[in-house]
């Protein structure tokens, strides 16, 4: 076999290569059955177990509240730009959107189909270079909830701290869900793709508090109220079986790493030697302001575009794969998600150390 790369991609993204193994053994016969996994019955007993295992560790590993539900969902995260205000808003009603990025601002154009929106703040001039602080926008008093991106994917920017508010918060966690302690209950729904931190593309979590599926306005079509799935166990039509699948593989690698709190503090120490090598010289400039720097991915540039597209050649040839840059912004990023491994961030600072000693300039 071709030996393996370093996959800098921001989605979909690097999986656990123990992950991958036992996927491609799944493939072929599950568990024994003489069944493929792609081919079995989602009413199977061995499937409906798969799909358990993956809610009941999901659960485990966020410290899910017994009064949310979790559901497994297809369309995509950005299914969910219109789905939420579609459930949760309505004729007359507000909610509060934080513009911090390309999601954000999709999800707004989406949300205004169903309600009024305000928009306290945007960092678009800047490029989106940073997020609010807390003091820097106000959340409308008639808001039903206030949404954010916890972390924006093309820009490198990251909520260090989320929002204070009375109003209820929902969030885009697609590119950092269970990369870090959260408390849940301070939310009314989190969602995220599955293609950048949890698994392959093809499913969307959604964790959602039991109050908020009875809102829904009647009008809503069947496959599109959070509560059809709801009361179905996600099985309401036949679900993404594989990407389901391969999250429980997912979730079980967590749990071996020690968990939520022990990749935090991995997490922090990988994206902390990149930033340490763009702080050390004028030759990297780094995307984000320091105080909202993302420990998922990393966006910067160098000297010239040259240089840039110099640098992301070279670097492919030496197995460091997909640090091109956003064409909204160009650069370089570099995606670092919770199976990224600690040997690529050093081999990229190496190379990034060395990159600048033989091309000044």
């Amino acid at each position: 076999m071709t030996e393996r790369v370093f996959n800098f991609s921001p989605g979909p993204a690097t999986l656990p290569y123990e992950v991958l193994v036992q996927a491609g053994k799944d493939v072929v016969n599950f568990q024994e059955t003489g069944i493929g996994l792609i081919e079995i019955s989602h009413r199977s007993r061995e499937f409906m177990a798969v799909a358990e295992e993956a809610e009941k560790n999901l659960r485990e590993l966020m410290e899910i509240p017994d009064n949310y539900k979790v559901l497994f969902l297809q369309g995509g995260a950005s299914s969910q730009f219109f789905m939420i205000p579609m459930n949760l808003l309505g004729n007359g009603k507000k909610a509060t959107y934080l513009n911090t990025g390309t999601w954000a601002k999709k999800a707004i154009k989406e949300a205004k189909l169903f309600g009024e929106i305000d928009v306290p703040y945007s960092s678009e001039e800047n490029s989106f270079n940073r997020v609010p602080t807390q003091d820097e926008y106000t959340v409308a008093e008639d808001s039903e909830y206030l949404y954010f991106v916890s972390n924006n994917t093309i820009y490198g920017t990251q909520f260090p701290e989320f929002p204070e508010t009375e109003k209820m918060l929902i969030s885009d966690m697609s590119s950092d869900i269970l990369s870090r302690k959260i408390d849940i209950s301070r939310f009314g729904l989190i969602f995220a793709g599955a293609q950048k931190n949890l698994g392959p593309a093809g499913v969307t979590i959604v964790i959602i508090r039991d109050d908020l599926l009875e809102r829904t306005p009647q009008n809503t079509p069947t496959m599109l109220k959070y509560k059809t799935h709801a009361d179905k166990g996600s099985m309401f039509n036949t679900p993404p079986c594989f990407a389901i699948y391969a999250v429980g593989e997912v979730l079980k690698w967590l749990k071996k790493q020690g968990g939520v709190a022990a990749m935090e503090e991995i997490n922090r120490e990988k994206a902390t030697l990149i930033y340490d090598v763009i702080d050390s010289t004028d030759y990297y400039i780094g995307h984000a302001e320091k105080e909202s720097r993302s420990l998922m991915n990393i966006s910067f540039n160098l000297p010239t575009a040259e240089l840039e597209a110099k640098f992301i050649a070279e670097a492919a040839t030496i197995g460091l794969n997909g640090l091109k840059g956003h064409r909204s912004i160009g650069g370089c990023r570099a995606s670092i998600y919770n199976a990224f491994p600690r040997d690529g961030i050093v081999k990229l600072v190496e190379f990034m150390k060395q990159f600048e000693l033989d091309n000044p300039a």
